[in-house]
């Protein structure tokens, strides 16, 4: 981006700010994948080289969602590249290069789609992403925090699958719901967006409705919709994390103690998802692990 452009840009991030009034919810992912390109790497300097967001893995044409419930407060071009903004309150979330399916003052619920993501001014260039931002006042902060702390990490399509990190995890995991494995946990082509990734969970077939019950006994981190996930519940237990997405209804609130066997949601087919079944994740130490190994 050139100098100009990038110093116009930051005006209107700046402009674009609300008093804070609260903090805001947990973020959900404003794409169907959770690959990071490039992390947060503030500058030195107000004007400085770096990476004022996080730069998230896409394909051109596919669609924006917003990581929270807020209020489009920008929908419009800064040096030729398309924006988003949307106001949430105590914070704020930047997109680009986003074409705007939205308006200035639109109310957005947290998933809803703001536009679709375009090649032209990618920081990936040859390759499409969606620059991620995220503002309090005029301070730029690392939206992968938001995002949940950096739990998911890139995983090389050509190496071995992640292990858990020695002496972080020895609990065991009950069986969430009833039903036979439809995809196991590693690499494999998505059968959504033909792209080949890490398969973050396992899956379990059951029918649509079928209570979901927690693995093992903890904390509830958030309970949202989260882009391609759909309805998800995350689960913290100590050093270790479970996932239970595509839910058609979740049963719990953040910070709920939950006890092993208790129902944390329902079986649906929300989000990227092909039919009625559960995802389920085992986060240990910020690597995605088999959650049925």
């Amino acid at each position: 981006m050139r100098p100009l452009a990038r110093l116009l840009l930051v005006a209107v991030l700046l402009l674009a700010a609300a008093p804070a009034h609260g903090a805001p919810p947990r973020w959900t992912w404003p794409l169907s994948d959770s690959a990071v390109e490039r992390e947060f790497e503030p500058p030195a300097t107000e004007y400085g080289a770096g990476n004022r967001g996080v730069d998230l893995r896409g394909e051109v044409g596919e669609v924006v969602r917003s990581v929270a419930a807020g209020r489009v407060t920008f929908a419009g071009q800064v040096g030729g590249v398309p924006v988003v903004v949307v106001d949430h309150g105590a914070e704020r979330s930047t997109y680009q290069p986003v074409a705007a399916g939205v308006r200035v003052g639109d109310a957005v619920a947290a998933g809803e789609p703001l536009g679709r993501l375009v090649a032209e001014h990618s920081h990936c260039a040859p390759r499409a992403c969606l620059h991620l931002g995220r503002l309090a006042g005029d301070e730029y902060l690392d939206p992968l925090a938001a995002l949940g702390a950096g739990r998911f990490r890139l995983v090389d399509p050509d190496g071995p699958l992640p292990q858990p990190p020695a002496g972080e995890w020895s609990g065991d995991l009950g069986r969430p719901v009833a039903g036979p494995v439809t995809s196991a946990f590693g690499m494999r082509v998505h059968p959504v967006t033909g792209v080949r990734k890490l398969h973050d969970g396992t899956d379990i077939a059951a029918p649509c409705g079928t209570p979901v019950r927690a693995a093992a006994a903890g904390t509830v981190a958030s309970a949202s919709f989260a882009g391609a996930y759909g309805n998800r519940v995350d689960v913290e237990h100590g050093d270790a994390l479970t996932g239970y997405a595509h839910l058609s209804a979740m049963d719990v609130r953040p910070g709920q103690r939950v006890a092993a066997g208790d129902v944390v949601g329902r079986v649906g087919s929300t989000g990227s998802s092909t039919g009625c079944h559960l995802h389920l994740m085992l986060v240990v130490g910020g690597t995605p692990v088999d959650p049925l190994g």
